[in-house]
Order: C-alpha cells, then sequence, then structure tokens
C-alpha cells in the first residue's frame, strides 16, 4: 500500500512539474519587451515596447490604442499573443498604461477623444525619434473605443500609415442603445424591464443634453448605479462621440475586424458605415469571425469563467478565435509589399 501511495505521489508530482513547464512555455512569447517613459505629451506615459527578440532593426511599428476601461500596457497580457505576431511581420508594438492605471500620471476618465487622439500622436513623435523604430512603416491598432480615438490621430499625424480596428463602433449613442438592448436580450428581460431600463438610459441623455452636473443628476433621484462622479464627467466629455467625419477623411488603408457574437457593437452598423466613408479602391479589408465575441476571443470561452481562466494560463494563444492572429501577421506583410 505504501509502495502505491508513493507511486501515486510520484505521478501527481511529475504531473505537476510537466504542466508547470507547460505553462511556462506557453507564456515564453517570442519578444523583447522594454519598459519606457513616453514623453512629449499632456502627462508622461508608462510604456512597453514589444520588440522582436533577434534582430536590431529598424522595425516598423504598431501603436496601440485601448478600448475603455482602466487598462494597463498589456492588458494584462492579453496584448502579448498580439504583440507576437506583429513581431513575426517584422513590427514592434508600443502601448502604454492609461493615465492613473498602475501608478501613471493623471486620470483616463477626464480624457476626451480629441485627447486620446492628441495622447497617440505624443507617442507616435517620440517613437519616431529612435533609430530602431521605421518611421516609414508605423500604423495604429485599436479594439472598441478606439474606433473614435484612431481616426482623429490619423488625421492629426500623417505618420500613420494604416489602421487595424477590432470591434469598433462609428456612434457612441447608437452603440450604446444597441448594447443596452443585446445585454436585456441575453438576460431574457421581461418587457416591463426593458422598458424601465430605456427610459432610465433616455432620462440620462436628457440630463447630459442639458448640461447637468453629477450631483443635480443624482439629486432629481436619476439612477447612478455603477457610474461614480469621474465617470459622469467622462460620459459629458464623450457622449457626442461619431466617427463618421473622421472616417470620410482617412486616406490610409484600414483593417476591420469584426466579431460574430458582439453585444457591445452592432457589427452591421461598422460595417455600413465603414463601407460609406472608406471608398477608396482597396482602401478598406473587412475580416469577420462567426464565432468570436467582442473581445475576439472565442465566445465558448468568454462565456465561461473558468475557461477563461484555464485558458489564459494553460494557452494564452488559444484565447482568441481562429485566424485573428494569423490574418494580422498576413496583413501587416502584405502592407509592406
Amino acid at each position: 500500500m505504501r509502495k502505491l501511495i508513493r507511486v501515486s505521489l510520484l505521478t501527481v508530482l511529475v504531473v505537476i512539474a510537466g504542466a508547470g513547464g507547460w505553462v511556462i512555455y506557453q507564456h515564453d512569447y517570442d519578444l523583447r519587451e522594454e519598459k519606457m517613459t513616453i514623453t512629449g505629451g499632456e502627462h508622461p506615459l508608462r510604456g512597453v515596447l514589444a520588440m522582436p527578440k533577434h534582430g536590431h532593426g529598424p522595425y516598423g511599428l504598431v501603436v496601440f490604442v485601448h478600448g475603455d476601461g482602466p487598462v494597463d500596457a498589456t492588458d494584462d497580457g492579453f496584448y502579448r499573443p498580439i504583440w507576437e505576431t506583429m513581431a513575426r511581420a517584422g513590427y514592434a508594438s508600443l502601448s502604454w498604461n492609461k493615465p492613473g492605471v498602475g501608478g501613471a500620471p493623471g486620470n483616463w476618465l477626464h480624457q476626451s477623444m480629441q485627447h486620446r487622439a492628441e495622447e497617440t500622436v505624443a507617442a507616435i513623435e517620440w517613437a519616431k525619434r529612435r533609430s530602431d523604430i521605421d518611421r516609414n512603416r508605423m500604423g495604429l491598432w485599436g479594439g472598441s473605443q478606439a474606433g473614435w480615438v484612431m481616426p482623429k490621430a490619423a488625421r492629426l499625424s500623417s505618420d500613420v500609415k494604416f489602421l487595424i480596428a477590432v470591434s469598433p463602433a462609428i456612434n457612441w449613442l447608437r452603440q450604446g442603445r444597441y448594447h443596452l438592448l443585446a445585454e436585456l436580450r441575453a438576460r431574457n428581460a421581461a418587457p416591463s424591464q426593458v422598458k424601465s431600463k430605456l427610459a432610465q438610459s433616455d432620462r440620462m441623455l436628457r440630463a447630459l443634453s442639458n448640461g447637468q452636473t453629477y450631483e443635480q443628476y443624482r439629486a432629481a433621484g436619476g439612477d447612478v448605479s455603477g457610474i461614480s462622479n469621474d465617470r459622469w464627467t467622462f460620459i459629458t466629455r464623450n457622449y457626442a462621440s461619431d466617427a463618421s467625419a473622421d472616417l470620410a477623411a482617412l486616406r490610409v488603408p484600414v483593417l476591420l475586424i469584426l466579431a460574430g457574437h458582439d453585444i457591445n457593437v452592432d457589427v452591421a452598423d461598422t460595417e455600413a458605415g465603414y463601407r460609406q466613408r472608406l471608398r477608396t479602391p482597396g482602401q478598406l479589408r473587412i475580416l469577420r469571425y462567426p464565432a468570436a465575441a467582442h473581445s475576439l476571443m472565442r465566445k465558448d470561452i468568454e462565456d465561461s469563467s473558468f475557461k477563461t481562466y484555464m485558458t489564459a494560463i494553460a494557452a494564452p494563444r488559444s484565447l482568441f478565435v481562429a485566424g485573428f492572429l494569423r490574418d494580422q501577421r498576413r496583413y501587416l506583410e502584405e502592407t509592406d509589399r
């Protein structure tokens, strides 16, 4: 019996050791990461420059523009498989903590989309001074809320040569209404609840349009569940955002990436808007991933916290829907031809 127990324990230890080695292997990316302080904007930015592991450049550069929320430079590691893909195409990736995140100065909730675009351009100007970066091969990658930032940045900087737009929206208010209704449908909300939530949303919009402060709205009985004073400030500055004019002014190639299970963004509205405004032949390429959620993770994984956690640990590249990483590498390689 003791021999059997010893053999069993040894087997468990071997499995654990093997699993540990696999996890280390899965998180060993073909990258060189350097922490940077990006200067030239309103605040110094705490960033990461991820470069191909081999060679000395100059490399092309993809500047990452975050979506909503308190995102750090790596998006909690979510970006690394994408950075690795960029590196294999000969591109470095530059990203930074949002203001106020991870000890960075400032407060991202006090930014407008214009502020974010100017921040992005400041990062581009900083990167241009580096000898290991090819200033003629610079573009932007961004998801979700970045759809209002990247076209502005491209108008401000002639150094932006392409955009990769992942799950972007065009109009803030249309996107918000779509998201609200999609979430209610996903929860099988009763008609009375849908009516109540829409009324709350309309009441908030009227308050924003009338210039009410957070305190005034709350004192008048407005629902502020999940909304801080800072978040109210952020919404006030950005709720009228619409990317239409900035998209129409774009003269660079755009890769538009859309998910089949996106409850955040109306992908049909986004595709129609991009097609209407990007009319130069060959300017717009659209890739659709039917099995993907808004984040371009596989929906079956995103729907389960357990699956998300285990996949992030054991096989982080597999978080993304099949083809997502490969297709971006191909796009960058074709852009260089």
